[in-house]
């Protein structure tokens, strides 16, 4: 059945009746932030960390949903991708008294909505996976760790659960208020023993925790570039920080062929044999270089929306210069580096013998040993064939290729160039 010419008109003037009508409302009155004596950003309301303070007479008690910041809360991203030394970065920040850490969040977000798909190519998919993730990570950033529950399977029964994903990854999440089983003066506490000794994670006691600490930092490898978070960078409620930690994709491929065992069974029968599978996954490695690739050109380019919030760290560097690098991760932050951090960074980066060391997800390594450790383990057909496919970005972030076997295996000459990339400040 049509519809009559002159109901399509009076559709489309209501229609622009209706969007006049909501543009004049929500500029009848000028955004404006509350007057503060100090830098400020925009939280979410019910969300004061310190005591209340006084809001501008003029037009802040009619938005009370969206506060401002006395102490500029600081929020840390740490973008990678899996084998990429994430876990050892997200740990340097896991250690600071103030900050609290969540550990690969977005992981609930993959298994509920895409668990047939680890590492979905579709546009589909990415779309809805990509989506899902911004809007946890901006509830996540303001302590509302009830939305995370939608995620977490099973459903969490009266907000407590053991099904979050590392959960002893988290200090704050193994010390009181949401943990008894330790005290104060138990500053090192085991991934293990968090999870053996702490009771189901109570949801409501984790949000107090958040919210007792200046700054919250979330390490995620699931999303791909950091175009995908321009959304959350440019929300004016939040000021994030976003440190981008790449590795040499030749370091990541060995990595994860040790790693995940079955998902790249193909490519250590290539590794042990000498040829190449026939049916060989080329995009576990493709995807890797294409996102690294269009990343950091965006990062590198410094658009505006970046600007004070981008740093681009190597975790070579980092493996090399463990304190030094971590110093000025801390300083782009804006963050005081305590004592607790330059401890662990003592402790965990010179080589241990302990059964935690061996641990695929562990941090305990002699990190600089462990940065090119890869040249041992992959044949060299592999590696040239890596130094093909992802020839622009390993040109970019300052990787030397290999020409011979023998250059591959002569540990005495490093791969990574002197390379200086500075925080876009």
């Amino acid at each position: 059945m049509q519809c009559s010419w002159k109901a399509v008109i009076l559709l489309a003037l209501a229609s622009i009746a209706i969007q006049y009508t909501a543009i004049r409302t929500l500029t009848s009155k000028p955004f404006q932030l509350c007057t503060l004596p100090s830098p400020q950003n925009c939280g979410l309301g019910d969300q004061e960390t310190e005591s209340p303070f006084e809001r501008g007479s003029a037009g802040c008690d009619d938005y009370p949903y969206f506060y401002v910041n006395a102490t500029r809360k600081t929020h840390i991203l740490v973008l990678a991708t899996t084998r990429s030394g994430s876990s050892f970065v997200g740990q340097l920040l896991n250690q600071h008294q103030e900050v609290f850490y969540l550990f690969e969040p977005l992981y609930h977000v993959q298994t509920a909505l895409i668990p047939r798909l680890s590492h979905s190519h579709n546009t589909a998919d990415r779309r809805v996976m990509l989506g899902a993730s911004r809007d946890l990570l901006r509830s996540l950033y303001g302590c509302d760790l009830y939305f995370l529950e939608s995620y977490i399977k099973p459903t969490p029964t009266n907000h407590t659960t053991d099904k979050l994903f590392r959960r002893g990854a988290s200090r704050a999440l193994c010390q009181q208020p949401v943990c008894d089983a330790f005290s104060p003066a138990d500053v090192n506490v085991d991934e293990g023993d968090c999870v053996k000794k702490c009771a189901l994670l109570n949801m409501t006691l984790a949000t107090e925790a958040c919210r007792e600490k200046q700054h919250v930092a979330i390490k995620i490898v699931r999303v791909p570039e950091i175009g995908d978070l321009r959304a959350l960078l440019e929300d004016p409620r939040l000021n994030i920080k976003v440190i981008q930690l790449v590795r040499d994709p030749r370091g990541i491929l060995s990595s994860r062929i040790e790693t995940f065992r079955d998902t790249y069974r193909l490519w250590r029968i290539w590794r042990a044999t000498g040829r190449k599978p026939y049916n060989l996954d080329l995009s576990q490695l493709t995807v890797v270089c294409e996102d690294y690739r269009n990343s950091v050109s965006t990062g590198l380019s410094h658009p505006y929306w970046l600007k004070g919030k981008y740093m681009l760290v190597r975790y070579e560097d980092l493996a090399k210069n463990p304190l030094q690098k971590t110093k000025e991760i801390y300083n782009y932050l804006g963050l005081p580096m305590d004592k607790t951090v330059e401890d662990w960074i003592q402790a965990n980066t010179r080589g241990s013998n302990e059964p935690s060391a061996k641990h695929k997800f562990g941090t305990v390594r002699d990190s600089a040993a462990n940065a090119e450790s890869w040249r041992l383990k992959l044949s060299y057909d592999m590696v040239e064939y890596t130094q093909t496919v992802c020839q622009k970005v390993l040109h970019q972030l300052g990787y030397k290729a290999v020409r011979s076997v023998e250059e591959l295996k002569n540990m005495t000459l490093s791969l990574v160039q002197d390379r200086t990339f500075a925080p876009f400040l």
